[in-house]
């Protein structure tokens, strides 16, 4: 789909009639602080990237999933693709984005904090970091999932 607001507003859509569903993963109003986040080392990034799971169960299919990913200073992931619509906001720091499947830092530009990237499921594309760590979060469906373009560059298969 080449429209990322019909892209998102399928995903509202479809999400309207499992929103009970998820409504029911959420027990009780709940804050998290940041200083309560208890970051790990991502397998599936290359190494030096932090997560936090915010919300739902990144392995059961349609729990909605917030995470929170860290990423070093000039860092990249190479080009991979997802399974379900992704909703990424830039809390700190500033991240490079650009479409294909080859890691090319002078093409897309920088995101800001406060930047919304809503991208369709399977568009290959790859992201980077300037001279700051970079705080981002991470809105999608489980399972997630994390394909690389080239096998060789999946960190879990290392």
């Amino acid at each position: 789909m080449k429209n990322p607001i019909v892209a998102a507003a399928l995903v509202v859509l479809a999400g309207a009639a499992s929103a009970q569903d998820i409504g029911k993963e959420i027990a009780k109003t709940t804050t998290i602080s940041p200083d309560a986040m208890a970051w790990k080392d991502a397998p599936s990034l290359p190494k030096g990237a932090q997560y936090v799971i915010l919300a739902g169960d990144p392995a059961k299919p349609g729990s909605m999933v917030i995470q929170r990913l860290k990423l070093p200073p000039n860092y990249q992931v190479p080009p991979h693709t997802h399974p379900h619509v992704v909703f990424e906001t830039v809390l700190s720091g500033s991240m490079g984005f650009a479409m294909g499947d080859k890691l090319d830092t002078q093409k897309g530009g920088m995101l800001k904090p406060g930047s919304l990237l809503m991208m369709p499921p399977g568009h290959a594309h790859y992201v980077w970091t300037g001279n700051e760590e970079t705080i981002f979060q991470l809105q999608t469906l489980g399972p997630i999932g994390i394909d690389y373009v080239n096998p060789a560059d999946d960190p879990r298969k290392k």
